[in-house]
């Protein structure tokens, strides 16, 4: 048995071996899309590690010649002095799972590999960002160390003025080692072929993880599935000015528009991007800034969107002007924006009106009348961000995932946080909305609650949250745990008390798409409204019975 399939577009197996991440590169690769080679690790390999505490049987040489094909294909070394190769080890289940998992970011960074990095590049600045990035990716997913102990490290060595930015690099990298060292217990191996397998099964093991397993009973996936893992050259958004990392949805996935959606970041890596810890740049930026990238960008989309038939989603990478394709997937989108795209593709004649009816469920139509918090005073409002997913929300202020999921057995809690992180899963679980201080549309905040239909509010940057007093602060106001709040995903309001929604109207893509619905299920003759529905049934119902129909047939 195989475990590791090469990234190639003749790669016959299914995203129930390669994941859905791994299939996503190998129908990029045949799609004539650039994606960084690599290899991947099927999830038959994780289920046999969850099982037996070990590697099966085989993975272990089938390893080292996939690195040594790697290293032919790149003509780069893992471990070597001169053009060392490095590579991200990330997650990729059959069924997405945003955040969820572990990502290991430059891994083959040792002290000399940096420094070979930093010869072959001239830019030693780069060379220890590399490495530090990979010191606390690995860190964070290997020995469990907590993101805010890396950030205490930073912070600490800022404070002390240490010199330049090459030196403050180099003092901030020797303290995550001996955070590692200390109450960690362990250390990050010197050697780049030793890095590996442990960043091979802290995937594995993540798979398994208290947060997994909580977004898993959320969403009906079932626990044996097993994540693959994908193994690819780093390609590097951090390299210079011309450099940079983002997602992008080719239509807006709060509205269903045909418009490029997304965020991104110039001189970053692709975590400052997803973790919402970044203040990240409205995708129509790139245009102006790396218009060689946007062409390529939306070439991309626009190739991927025909193949499956239906909105995209991408995360990207650009390295010294090359653009490069991480991942992608459909957009799954959600409520009004799902109802949108089924039309407008019927409209172009890319799938019929059956096929449209079928994409549409109900608990799509449960939210695609969005609505909105009705005129408020103005004294009420505390402070507005980004709106990440349509909706209205009401409930009592919490500052952690822990708090979210005690004070929801009270009521309906909204989860107020710097940024969320997997980690807060069981509070995003709980609560009925959130709102983070960071972050774009594309963070874990936002990219959770839509997968939920959650509203939520990001980016809102004049709000602190304070963990130890349990408040938060905007305007000029303190509000303590426990406020009543309510928050507008559509708009980015956040509101001091609670706000009645305004009735949501029905748009004309809505009205279309039932007026198909009863087509099918021979509705609106009898009994009708005189607008042609039948107004003895919802819209759920009338959906329902022409789904029913359909797959009957």
């Amino acid at each position: 048995m195989a475990w590791i399939h090469p990234l190639s577009g003749d790669v016959e197996e299914t995203a129930s071996v390669l994941g859905g991440k791994g299939y996503g590169l190998v129908v990029l690769r045949r799609l004539g899309v650039p994606v960084p080679p690599g290899f991947v690790i099927g999830t038959g390999a994780c289920r046999a590690f969850l099982r037996d505490g070990r590697f099966p049987d085989g993975l272990g040489p089938e390893l080292a010649f996939a690195v040594s094909r790697l290293e032919a294909a790149t003509r780069r070394r893992l471990g070597g002095s001169e053009r060392p190769l490095t590579v991200s080890v990330r997650s990729g289940g059959s069924v997405s799972m945003p955040g969820m998992m572990n990502t290991i970011l430059n891994l083959g960074l040792t002290t000399e590999t940096t420094a070979g990095l930093a010869a072959e590049t001239g830019d030693p600045r780069f060379a220890l960002d590399s490495r530090l990035r990979f010191l606390s990716g690995f860190a964070s997913a290997v020995f469990g160390v907590e993101p805010e102990s890396l950030e205490a490290v930073a912070r600490e060595v800022a404070g002390r003025g240490v010199g330049d930015e090459e030196t403050r690099l180099a003092e901030v990298i020797r303290g995550v080692e001996a955070l590692v060292g200390g109450p960690a217990g362990g250390s990050v191996p010197d050697d780049a072929t030793e890095q590996l397998e442990p960043a091979i099964r802290a995937v594995f093991s993540s798979w398994d993880t208290p947060r997994a397993r909580t977004y898993r009973e959320l969403h009906g996936i079932p626990h044996e599935l097993g994540t693959a893992v994908i193994v690819q050259a780093m390609v590097f958004g951090n390299r210079d000015d011309h450099s940079g990392t983002g997602v992008a949805f080719s239509r807006d996935p709060n509205t269903g528009e045909r418009v490029p959606f997304g965020e991104v970041l110039f001189g970053r890596q692709g975590e400052d991007v997803v973790s919402g810890r970044s203040a990240t740049r409205p995708l129509a930026e790139l245009a102006g800034r790396e218009p060689t990238v946007w062409a390529g960008l939306m070439e991309a989309m626009n190739r991927i969107e025909e193949y499956y038939r239906d909105t995209c989603y991408v995360e990207f990478t650009f390295e010294a002007g090359e653009l490069w394709i991480l991942q992608t997937r459909p957009g799954n989108l959600v409520g009004r924006a799902a109802v949108r795209v089924a039309v407008d593709l019927a409209d172009a004649g890319v799938v019929d009106r059956r096929e449209a009816l079928l994409r549409v469920s109900p608990h799509h139509l449960r939210h695609a009348r969005t609505p909105r918090v009705e005129t408020a005073d103005a004294s009420d409002l505390l402070t507005r961000g980004l709106g990440a997913c349509p909706g209205v929300a009401v409930g009592r202020v919490a500052t952690t995932a822990d708090r979210a999921a005690r004070m929801a057995a009270g009521g309906p809690v909204i989860l107020v946080r710097p940024y969320t992180s997997p980690l807060d899963m069981h509070g995003l679980a709980a609560a009925a909305g959130v709102v983070t201080a960071r972050g774009g549309p594309a963070s874990h905040a936002a990219v959770v609650a839509r997968a939920m239909g959650k509203p939520a509010v990001v980016g809102a940057s004049d709000l602190t949250v304070d963990v130890a007093a349990a408040c938060v602060r905007a305007g000029g106001r303190t509000l303590p745990e426990g406020t009543l709040i309510t928050i507008d995903g559509t708009g980015g309001e956040v509101l001091v008390g609670g706000h009645r929604p305004a009735t949501a109207t029905a748009d004309s893509h809505l009205h279309r798409l039932l007026e198909w619905a009863d087509e099918v299920s021979g509705d609106g003759s009898d009994g009708s409204d005189g607008s042609g529905r039948d107004s003895g049934r919802d819209e759920v119902e009338r959906l329902t019975a022409a789904r029913a129909v359909l797959l009957d047939t």
